[in-house]
């Protein structure tokens, strides 16, 4: 990793000199000219590092070190002091510099005293990197990098009162890291609602978010809150929010704008105080241009987004999984100690699962309901986890033993998602040539790779 460093100095003959020794070192540098350049510069970019002389103008060093130790305390500034400035220095550390050296400054001291900055940087962020790791492993199991990097951004931005959208596939556990966010952030101990958006009817989901009056509709027999303030002071999940109604968008937007809901039949707002995240596994900016999302509501919603990987991307995470599943289900059904085979973690890895984490679970279930004296029979899981041995082969042969107990319904896919496979290595991806070479309309081309999990091959050329 390359540090982003600035160098402040308004003597032009230090700040290169300055520039070149760390350029060598390996680090990334950036110069500014006095305090108020650098201050300038470092609220537009990101920077590791910053050394700065003491004395310059208008903005010296001292004043350097209190704004941007304000601004961002994560920021490592090292002062370079001139002889008999040491109580300035001193000064400036309790100010919050990390360290200084003196000029005319010795080689090995200026590379001892940035080393110790860098190393407590890197040790910074393994430490946030492992304390998001665990907070996140509590709501998820994973092993996979992506899934460490997801887990470093809930980190970061979960303790940040900002809204968030998560998105994702169906079934990778989008619920689970919202779960991980809120357990995360300064409203853990508050009221934490779920709602999922396609679940009911325009009308009553208004209802169920915004409250409504007694009478306000047919079969509204009492007051009620709304689930915007049944989680007043703590956090809202809008499940589905793809789903929503658009005119209902327009509300949410107001709520989310002005801070204030009105139930359904009422004539006056309450102020409420809700942090929100939202989860889809639609594709907004299309339903955005395809005028079923608001694109202001959509801006809104994406302060900060969190991408959920597929679990095909992340085969890494699969047996660990697997095994977190065989053991909490078995405890639930109460089967005892189970006998795995060792080639089921091959077959699982072996498939697509193109419902994703849900799909693996729902099928270790099946797997562990089924099982006879701790013995599992592995025909019960998905066909083409049966059947795939390696999902880059066909298997078009019916003899092959990896397809022996499947149903012709089983044989038959697996026979096609293998002519599927086959067909886009031919044509290197290419969905439109493959659907040539298959005698398909891309549209059916299309659904069969969804279906089939491999949505994520080839082009669209």
């Amino acid at each position: 990793m390359k540090y982003r460093t600035l160098v402040v100095d308004d003597d032009a003959g230090v700040r290169y000199t300055l520039a070149e020794i760390l350029s060598d070192a390996g680090l990334q540098v950036e110069l500014a000219e006095n305090g108020q350049q650098a201050l300038d510069k470092a609220r537009k970019t990101s920077f590791d590092l910053v050394i700065s002389d003491l004395r310059m103008t208008p903005v010296d060093g001292l004043e350097l070190v209190r704004i941007l130790h304000a601004e961002q305390p994560q920021l490592k500034v090292i002062l370079v002091t001139a002889h008999g400035s040491e109580r300035h220095a001193v000064e400036a550390m309790k100010l919050g510099a990390y360290d200084y050296f003196k000029k005319p400054f010795d080689l090995d001291e200026l590379m001892a005293v940035v080393g110790r900055a860098l190393e407590s940087l890197r040790l910074s962020a393994e430490n946030e990197r492992l304390t998001s790791e665990n907070n996140f492993s509590q709501s998820l199991v994973f092993r996979s990098p992506s899934m460490s990097r997801l887990a470093v951004l809930v980190g970061r931005v979960a303790p940040r009162d900002v809204t968030i959208l998560i998105d994702g596939e169906s079934g990778t556990g989008k619920e689970r890291v919202a779960e991980a966010i809120v357990r995360a952030s300064a409203r853990s101990e508050r009221a934490f609602i779920r709602f999922n958006c396609a679940s009911l009817t325009a009308e009553l989901a208004e209802a169920e978010l915004f409250g409504h009056t007694k009478g306000a509709f047919t079969g509204a027999q009492r007051n009620r809150n709304g689930l915007f303030r049944e989680a007043n002071g703590g956090t809202l999940l809008l499940d589905e929010i793809g789903e929503l109604d658009l005119n209902l968008q327009a509300k949410l937007l107001r709520v989310l704008q002005e801070s204030e809901v009105r139930p359904v039949g009422e004539d006056r707002s309450f102020a409420i105080d809700v942090r929100i995240i939202a989860a889809t596994h639609r594709n907004l900016v299309e339903l955005v241009q395809a005028g079923r999302f608001r694109d202001d509501l959509y801006y809104r919603l994406k302060v900060v987004t969190l991408t959920v990987p597929p679990l095909r991307e992340r085969p890494e995470d699969i047996a660990v999984l697997a095994r977190h599943f065989l053991q909490r289900i078995a405890e639930r059904f109460g089967t005892g100690p189970l006998r795995v085979p060792g080639e089921l973690f091959d077959k699982l890895s072996a498939y697509a699962w193109p419902g994703n984490v849900r799909e693996l679970e729902n099928a270790i279930e099946a797997l562990v309901a089924l099982s006879i004296d701790g013995e599992l029979d592995l025909s019960q899981l998905p066909g083409q986890a049966v059947a795939v041995a390696n999902p880059s082969a066909p298997l078009a042969d019916t003899e092959d033993p990896k397809a022996q107990g499947l149903s012709l319904k089983q044989r038959v896919e697996a026979y096609e998602r293998g002519q599927i496979v086959t067909a886009l290595e031919a044509t290197g991806g290419n969905r439109r040539e493959t659907a040539l070479r298959l005698g398909l309309s891309r549209a059916t081309l299309h659904d069969k790779l969804h279906r089939y999990g491999l949505a994520a091959r080839g082009d669209e050329d």
